[in-house]
């Protein structure tokens, strides 16, 4: 009896060790679940505004000089509806306990897109009706609160997320980045006023812009002799070149007209943080295609990333459909 008794016991404790350690793993896994969920629904929504709103705000106040001002203000309100009812999708999210700090930062990022913009949509009306100096002023202004919603991202959403998925158990996965911003010549006053009306410095001092069309496209770029496939197509690139990676960008003078000192930027964000430089062609001649070189230096190793390649608009320009190209990545020696 007494035997029987022992078994009994062993046993009992046997399957409340299985009970406790499967309750646990259990327990851990809905965590993991959770961590991974919410970093995958803030990288969806954060992608839909660069995409949805971003890219169709910049490239409608590029070519705003062709649009008629009530016009041009209306699109910006109907981008501004847009941020709003993202920004609201971000408060409605399911956060984690451990990704308060990472929401409250995410939330923000989005609220200061909403509010920029509901700020610009009036001023855009007035850059193009005649108070371009003061309206432009104040638009390069509100464009400050794009850049601070990609900083606050990069700096404090992305890397809040990382780090409580590692703490999580969470590894090899990672965190969407955001670039709302395409360049700092957006919060140039002067910039900004000849983006709008289309006229370069030496334009609009005469009143007028070159005839005919005006404008550059992304024809391919390569490290290392290694071609990059668009991440539409879902390819990792593996790329050589180490930490400081040398990028090779095509890019072709589209329009009729000679251009000169276009800017080409290159982007990479690696675990929240990003790495960029840029270079500038001197000199475009219609039809023709530039190779320009920019090196990236202090580039992670072996980590997943995300390059984007934007060539600045040109005074005049109008359709940014190609000038921007967006690529997966991982860099090694």
């Amino acid at each position: 009896m007494m035997v029987r008794r022992r078994i009994a016991a062993g046993v009992g404790v046997v399957v409340l060790i299985l009970i406790v350690l499967l309750i646990d793993g259990c327990l851990k896994s809905g965590k993991e679940e959770a961590l991974k969920k919410y970093n995958r629904e803030a990288g969806q929504l954060v992608s839909e505004s660069d995409q949805q709103v971003g890219q169709p705000l910049f490239a409608g106040l590029a070519g705003a000089s062709s649009e008629p001002p009530l016009n041009v203000e209306q699109k910006v309100n109907e981008l501004r509806e847009v941020a709003q009812r993202q920004a609201e999708q971000a408060k409605r999210l399911s956060v984690p306990g451990e990704l308060d700090a990472a929401q409250r930062n995410f939330t923000l990022t989005l609220n200061l897109r909403e509010e920029a913009l509901a700020k610009i949509a009036p001023l855009v009306r007035e850059a193009l009706g005649g108070k371009g100096k003061q309206a432009s002023s104040s638009i390069a202004g509100a464009m400050e609160m794009f850049l601070a919603s990609d900083v606050i991202y990069s700096q404090r959403v992305a890397p809040l997320i990382q780090q409580e998925l590692a703490a999580g158990g969470v590894h090899g996965l990672s965190t969407t980045g955001t670039q709302f911003l395409p360049n700092l010549g957006w919060l140039e006053p002067s910039t900004v006023e000849e983006r709008l009306t289309g006229k370069s410095s030496a334009a609009a001092q005469s009143g007028q812009i070159a005839p005919g069309t005006h404008g550059s496209a992304l024809k391919g770029v390569s490290v290392g002799g290694t071609e990059l496939q668009p991440e539409s197509t879902g390819t990792v690139n593996h790329l050589s070149g180490g930490s400081t990676p040398t990028f090779k960008v095509m890019v072709e003078d589209s329009g009729s007209n000679s251009e000169t000192n276009v800017k080409v930027e290159v982007t990479i964000t690696a675990g929240g943080v990003q790495y960029k430089d840029s270079r500038a062609i001197t000199k475009a001649e219609p039809g023709v295609t530039s190779t320009v070189s920019i090196p990236v230096e202090k580039v992670p190793l072996g980590a997943a990333a995300n390059v984007v390649v934007y060539v600045q608009p040109v005074p005049g320009e109008t359709n940014l459909e190609n000038n921007k190209g967006s690529y997966l990545a991982e860099f090694h020696q």
